[in-house]
């Protein structure tokens, strides 16, 4: 039978010094404990208990990463990869722990955060627009955005005209412009034909050549061997392993083998019994798992990342209508004294 690591069993390879304050112009993203946890809706039938587990999407991601590097991200449907890539990109935040980012990010996927109602161009300006770029700097490369994403006459109709193909294409174009630092690819090579692939391979091959790190999402374990050096294997929400390519692939391809071949009442009852775990993590449990295997840590250090304190923007009824009292008696002790004022 296909063995998994127990939850919360950490790999000393992939451990790095809390708060990630060491970074180098050589490592450009590190990654202590980073977790993710999605409220879930609450049901009429939920206990109290059931209400505080949520969904715990990532569960002690740690891992460094280099200048220069290509890194593939591999798992199934719903693992954590997409979520991860967020969060890297500055998208989305970790529910607790740190990731520290050395350099500007560019994430391109199929769903690219595009404007439909816009034209091609219109988006070209927006995004290159939110992502820094000054108007001058714009006209200098959107006519290179436009010839690399082969829309020709269509960069000036609307958006929602455009296949998925053609949004990957002018996603990944206006992104590979930007000049990122780390490029994020989250399967968006899955669309389009083998010329566009081989100009976005040739591209990706140009950005590992001048120092710059690469991180890609693909299910097709052929792009995965011929763009990337190394691989993260992530499986429910865990980093399950990271290292060489090849010999990541074929842990995972064996993993995939021996799931196929479990019947079909023991793969539904075994899939039932991986999304219950990631309800019912057990954090505290993590927690001190990672403070018993490191006795010397900063446990200071350590305890503010599992622990963040959190502002939140939203405010009780109670607080709101406190304000709006003392507001009022604000007004209207300045009300009095300017009419005492204007007394002779």
């Amino acid at each position: 039978m296909f063995s998994l690591s127990k939850p919360f069993k950490l790999s000393n390879e992939h451990v790095i010094k809390v708060r990630c304050n060491f970074l180098t112009e050589e490592i450009k993203i590190a990654a202590s404990y980073v977790t993710k946890k999605y409220e879930m809706k609450k049901k009429k039938s939920s206990t109290p208990e059931q209400e505080q587990r949520g969904f715990w999407a990532l569960r002690g991601i740690t891992f460094q990463v280099y200048a220069g590097e290509a890194i593939g991200l591999i798992g199934t449907n719903g693992s954590g990869k997409s979520t991860l890539s967020n969060i890297i990109a500055g998208a989305s935040k970790p529910t607790t722990g740190e990731i520290v980012i050395n350099g500007k990010t560019s994430i391109i996927s199929i769903n690219t955060g595009l404007k439909s109602e816009l034209t091609g161009r219109e988006n070209v300006k927006l995004k290159c627009l939110l992502s820094g770029m000054t108007h001058k700097e714009i006209d200098a490369v959107i006519d290179d955005i436009i010839e690399f994403a082969e829309l020709d006459d269509f960069i000036d109709q609307p958006l929602k005209n455009y296949s998925s193909g053609m949004k990957s294409r002018l996603g990944f174009a206006i992104s590979v412009h930007n000049d990122p630092d780390i490029m994020i690819i989250d399967e968006a090579l899955s669309v389009g034909d083998d010329t566009f692939y081989q100009r976005c391979v040739d591209k990706m091959m140009e950005f590992k050549a001048s120092g710059k790190t690469i991180f890609f999402v693909s299910h097709s374990k052929t792009q995965i061997r011929r763009l990337c050096d190394k691989v993260m294997w992530i499986h429910e929400g865990e980093l399950k392993q990271f290292g060489p390519t090849e010999e990541v692939i074929e842990a995972y391809r064996a993993y995939i083998k021996w799931y196929k071949k479990m019947p079909k009442i023991e793969r539904r009852d075994y899939k039932k019994a991986l999304k219950a775990e990631r309800r019912n993590f057990d954090f505290e449990g993590y927690y001190e798992a990672v403070v018993a295997e490191q006795p010397g840590i900063d446990q200071e250090a350590l305890h503010q990342m599992f622990y963040p304190i959190r502002v939140t923007t939203k405010m009780r009824m109670g607080s709101k209508l406190m304000i709006i009292v003392v507001v009022v008696l604000l007004c209207v002790i300045g009300l009095f004294y300017m009419t005492q004022l204007a007394q002779p």
